[in-house]
């Protein structure tokens, strides 16, 4: 499927099955972890200045940008060109860390606040996304949404990653984090795009969780 043609999608049997199975699981975890939420609101506002949630325009299914939201872990209005760097560095085939688990993340970033390194660490700074998944924006199980910026690196055939909605968890979250480098990240998440099943997502969700307690890759 051609990104033209994505735009032109029309949902089959099995994407309604996803989308229901994604307003499932995200209204499930917004009850389940709403104190979880608050806490984090609150250890955000106290711990530096500013929103505790950050919005930033992201590249979702056809490649059409939408507001994607997390909870704020770098200082207030903080410089975006150090990120900037890094993705320009990483597609150099620089390494950015000299952490084994995670050589392709920053994790010396003077940007990060103190709370921040927790959520990273955690991922708890990507609970805010299941409101875009409730909003029909993202999926629970998909590539990671890209920055538009990061698109000036891709080559033709990354694009297909974009047949799909965006997720909050996926093949490259389960199988590396920051572990792997972004050629592996993208075949990842072409593979999925192209190939994805319910029962793939199902198992990708089952996944995530002990990866996420592993915390491998993850800063």
């Amino acid at each position: 499927m051609s990104l033209d043609e994505a735009l032109r999608w029309k949902a089959s049997p099995r994407e309604f099955v996803k989308r229901a199975l994604d307003i499932a699981v995200s209204v499930t975890a917004i009850l389940l972890l709403a104190p979880v939420l608050v806490a984090v609101w609150v250890a955000i506002r106290l711990d530096s200045p500013g929103p505790a949630i950050f919005c930033q325009r992201r590249v979702g299914r056809g490649e059409r940008p939408f507001n994607c939201f997390k909870f704020r872990t770098l200082r207030h209005k903080a410089d975006d060109n150090i990120h900037r760097d890094a993705i320009r560095r990483v597609w150099a085939k620089e390494v950015l860390s000299n952490d084994p688990d995670a050589p392709y993340k920053l994790t010396d970033d003077p940007r990060v606040t103190r709370v921040g390194r927790v959520l990273r660490r955690t991922s708890v700074d990507e609970l805010p996304q299941l409101v875009n998944v409730l909003r029909g924006e993202m999926s629970i199980v998909g590539p990671r949404p890209a920055i538009p910026y990061e698109l000036e690196y891709f080559r033709d055939w990354h694009h297909r990653r974009h047949i799909v909605k965006p997720g909050i968890t996926g093949l490259c979250q389960v199988r590396g984090r920051g572990r792997l480098g972004p050629d592996a990240m993208l075949e990842m998440d072409v593979e999925y795009a192209m190939n994805w099943t319910l029962w793939t997502d199902l198992k990708l969700i089952a996944l995530t969780v002990p990866a996420v307690l592993r915390g491998r890759g993850a800063r």
